[in-house]
């Protein structure tokens, strides 16, 4: 672990592979070129992550989530590495799309409400034994601007809930919530959803 990067950064990029920030400390599971940390965030059950509690005030991780296996442990793990307020942003496939299934090394498909599972309010009905909690804020869905021209965001939100291929990414921002909610049903709130047209 580069100790100096770990400490003066506190911004933190997951599964960097070759696409490198300046800026942030980048982890992955290869040691690599600009990789600054390497760990297994397949094993966040077994062996936490290297680093001390409360030291990220944001996580950017692209086209990570649906490689991982065993993602409320390593969603647990942020939330201990993370100060409170801090923000999550996950680039994944949305779950509605052949980009979604097509990738073999995917593991499983984000949708909307996948989200609030990372956070406490949505386990009143089972525990688990997950201790995270991170409230989604705002969900982005990036979709073709020339196929939704003159169409209004409620015209493209239905086709993205009844059609498939429609979303070409999806963005989630995330806030670290400390201390943790209890599992309340009635603590749930819904994040902001917007409609990205892009060429």
């Amino acid at each position: 672990m580069a100790t100096s990067a770990a400490t003066a950064c506190r911004r933190l990029h997951l599964g960097c592979g070759r696409n490198v920030l300046k800026g942030y400390v980048n982890l992955d599971v290869q040691p690599a070129p600009g990789v600054d940390v390497v760990a297994d965030l397949e094993g966040c059950d077994r062996s936490p992550l290297p680093f001390e509690d409360d030291t990220f005030d944001e996580v950017l991780a692209e086209h990570l989530i649906e490689h991982i296996r065993n993602v409320l442990p390593m969603m647990q793990e942020l939330h201990r590495i993370c100060k409170p307020g801090a923000v999550a942003v996950f680039k994944t496939p949305y779950g509605a799309s052949d980009d979604a299934f097509e990738d073999p090394t995917h593991v499983r498909q984000m949708f909307i409400g996948s989200w609030g599972f990372f956070s406490q309010p949505y386990y009143w009905r089972a525990d688990y034994g997950y201790r995270g909690d991170w409230q989604p804020e705002r969900i982005v869905l990036r979709v073709s601007a020339e196929r939704h021209k003159g169409q209004s965001p409620h015209e493209v939100f239905h086709q993205v809930m009844h059609v498939r291929n429609i979303v070409a990414e999806m963005v989630a921002e995330l806030r670290c919530v400390k201390p943790i909610r209890e599992p309340k049903k009635d603590l749930q709130s819904a994040p902001r959803i917007e409609i990205d047209l892009v060429e």
